[in-house]
């Protein structure tokens, strides 16, 4: 593969041209997130002229990734951190005006967005751990004024359901066996038990609102059964009915009426996403909307007279699709893609596969291969390729199919990749979400494992060329392969992995401490002389003496989940026994990489990374460096043309 058929990695991995597009309430006016000066910021405008948008809010430095209409549809509300450590802010945009507040001003605090509501359009309910660090309290906030009314001193709930009128309904607690216990008020500021969950049923049951006549929440429950199925659940009788489930996969997402707040269609995902309608009123559109394109189809966006509706498609080889769609007049007019420049160029087909764990389970996969390498058409190469294992984060997570920058990139450049929802992977019933328990380096990993050599075995992979990558929990996943599986692959990548679980467990933010058993009971318990020791056996940090590969590490230094010493001590490991490992370190991120100066600067060195020991197509790093904050505390020598990218910056 030449140079001149390499997709630039700015295309990939740069700002997108459009994204998360939205209607206002009204249905008036459109907003979306675009770039201005190079910084994704909000913009709105017509919804007839989507072309005339032009920015509302001003942010100059990380970039906007969440927002959402308020009712009064004058007001955009958003989300912002400082430099990645996870203390959001929320903003307020008055459009008309054009002034932006920011209406939790305090340092060091986390602010969560809890409830909107067309009853009460100038509020929105939010949580505050101000008072405590571990405890988020309820707010009712005036989005014009900031005026902050206390609704709940919060000592021991971590979650909360508020309906319409800004009533406070449900709370949840976690319990000591890692079960969530929930309560309902019972006046003069006592509540009383609602219903309990076990800890096997505590990732796959959850509310997502309620009805009409708030008498009624929508319960996503996975409790005497497998698959999470979605029923109704009446407030007062504890009345219990099904409304839709799916035998392979969990509840994965519904459309309700805006107004109405019937469930209209659910969303189950295997290996594609599927939807199951309950609602006749919608059955034509939703038939029509499957026509327009191929892919998978979400509303993503409804007016409140529903007459009005903003649908996105995902598809494997293009840039995500933008539609506005007219109900009176039932047809779609398409608005934008996501990456424009993404158009025409050849991109890979993800293919979903099955695959058997040596203990039975089934893995739902999906692999890209590079264009032109299966002339015959039968989904394998027509030759062993190198491979990229790409590991998802969470691990309470999961890979879906569509169009994903890190498969298109790595495929472009010549190798098969490969993604694999390993046990503890949502979605898949509560059964492997829970045979994934105390399982971090061992049949976790012996999934990822079972899948490289499937693809082995299928010719997919080169067995002496095989990278594994993975940020977070992926990031683990590539420092346990170098370590647990030493001879397996010829090199990782690990973006903000943990490489002791100890200390990893020891250095959680406070305001994860209220579901800490979620943790000890599904990873190992730090408190505990037996379960340090699990911890210690699953630690990658003490096995650096097996590593045998190279190893590529990128931290955010103000990660507030997986602090920079977990990359700093495996790094010092290392060092200390002149083994190859190359670190970078970001000043300004966190859990990731937002920026995408710094996005686009890390893949460049991973690229040059993987090529030289795999031996794929590189783009050199030339001036993808230019804006990036990182510095490069250890293995500069490691990557080609690394040091030179950085004289020239200086």
């Amino acid at each position: 593969m030449t140079k001149n058929f390499l997709i630039s990695r700015d295309v990939l991995f740069g700002n997108p041209d459009r994204v998360t597009a939205r209607i206002s309430p009204d249905g008036s006016k459109l907003s979306f997130l675009a770039p201005e000066n190079g910084v994704l910021n909000v913009f709105v405008g017509p919804a007839n002229s989507p072309q005339t948008a032009r920015p509302v809010t001003d942010d100059t430095s990380r970039g906007i990734r969440s927002y959402t209409w308020g009712y009064t549809n004058e007001h955009i509300l958003y989300l912002q951190d400082r430099n990645g450590d996870e203390n959001w802010r929320v903003y307020s945009v008055n459009l008309g005006s054009g002034v932006v507040l920011d209406l939790t001003p305090f340092e060091g605090v986390r602010a969560e967005v809890l409830a909107l509501s067309p009853k009460h359009p100038e509020d929105v309910i939010i949580g505050l751990n101000k008072r405590d660090p571990e405890y988020h309290d309820l707010f009712r906030l005036n989005i014009e004024t900031g005026n902050l009314t206390m609704l709940v001193e919060n000592t021991n709930f971590s979650s909360f359901e508020v309906d319409d009128e800004f009533n406070v309904r449900l709370a949840s607690r976690m319990n000591q066996d890692g079960g969530s216990d929930i309560f309902r008020p019972a006046g003069d500021g006592n509540w009383e038990t609602f219903l309990n969950v076990d800890m096997e049923d505590v990732l796959s049951t959850g509310f997502f609102g309620f009805n009409k006549t708030r008498d009624i929440i929508y319960l996503v429950d996975s409790r005497g059964r497998n698959t999470a199925a979605l029923y109704s659940l009446h407030m007062l009788t504890g009345e219990k009915t099904l409304l839709a489930e799916d035998s392979q996969s969990d509840f994965s997402g519904l459309m309700t009426h805006p107004t109405e707040k019937n469930v209209q269609a659910v969303a189950f995902c295997y290996d594609r996403i599927r939807w199951t309608i309950l609602d006749t009123a919608i059955a034509r559109d939703l038939d029509y909307l499957h026509g327009v394109e191929h892919g998978d189809m979400m509303v993503v966006s409804r007016s409140l007279d529903d007459k009005e509706w903003i649908v996105a498609f995902t598809v494997d080889k293009s840039p995500s699709r933008y539609y506005r769609y007219d109900r009176n007049v039932g047809k779609a007019v398409f608005l934008f893609t996501d990456r424009d420049k993404l158009d025409g160029q050849s991109l890979a087909e993800m293919v979903p596969a099955i695959i058997k764990s040596r203990d039975g389970l089934d893995l739902v996969s999906y692999y890209t291969l590079p264009p032109g390498c299966d002339e015959d058409g039968d989904g394998y190469p027509d030759h062993p390729l190198p491979m990229v294992l790409y590991v998802h984060g969470g691990p309470w997570g999961r890979d879906y199919w569509g169009m994903d920058p890190i498969h298109q990139w790595l495929a472009n450049r010549g190798y098969a990749v490969l993604s694999v929802n390993f046990r503890s992977s949502t979605g898949f019933g509560k059964n492997f979400v829970n045979a994934g328990n105390l399982e971090w380096g061992k049949k976790m990993h012996d999934d990822l494992i079972d899948a490289v050599n499937w693809s082995v075995k299928m010719g997919i992979s080169k067995s002496d060329k095989i990278a594994i990558m993975g940020g977070s929990y992926g990031g683990y996943a590539a420092l346990a392969g170098l370590t647990f599986t030493p001879k397996t692959f010829a090199c990782g990548v690990d973006i903000v992995g943990p490489s002791n679980l100890i200390t990893l467990l020891e250095t959680i933010p406070p305001y994860w401490k209220p579901v800490i058993e979620q943790f000890t009971k599904r990873v190992g318990d730090f408190r505990t002389e037996a379960g340090r020791k699990l911890l210690q056996e699953r630690s990658p940090l003490n096995y650096v003496d097996r590593i045998e590969r190279p190893l590529l590490i990128g931290q955010g230094a103000n990660d507030p989940r997986v602090k920079q010493n977990e990359s700093d001590q495996i790094v010092k490991a290392m060092q200390a026994k002149n083994l190859p490992v190359t670190y970078v370190l970001y000043a300004d991120e966190g859990h990731g990489f937002a920026r995408p100066e710094n996005r686009l600067s890390f893949y460049a060195i991973a690229e040059a990374f993987l090529a030289k020991h795999l031996g794929g197509g590189f783009e050199p790093i030339g001036q993808d460096l230019l804006g990036a904050n990182l510095t490069v505390p250890a293995g500069v020598d490691f990557i080609p043309g690394l040091g030179e990218a950085l004289s020239d910056r200086r």
